[in-house]
């Protein structure tokens, strides 16, 4: 569901409506319009989360791809020391 746009002139109606003149009302709607936006900018959307995901499979791939071939050299290299001990096949 997509966040409702804050509406400065349906606030600034109901706020009338509750018995504030309207320069009251217009500068409590303009404060809540302020903080709302504040606010939202806080709020990741689904493309933000997306891309985010997207870089954290990139890096995770690259160490795990980094992890196999350490862990290939690791097993030349106990090759090797086992064919250099004596009597090793």
């Amino acid at each position: 569901m997509a966040p409702r746009a804050f509406d400065m002139l349906e606030a600034v109606h109901r706020l009338e409506a509750t018995g504030l003149d309207r320069k009251q009302a217009e500068a409590v709607a303009d404060t809540a319009s302020a903080a709302v936006s504040a606010d939202m900018e806080q709020f990741a959307t689904k493309a933000d989360l997306k891309a985010e995901a997207a870089a954290l499979e990139t890096r995770i791939g690259e160490r795990l791809n980094a992890l196999i071939w350490r862990m290939v050299a690791l097993a030349g290299v106990g090759v090797a020391a086992i064919k250099l001990i004596p009597g090793g096949s």
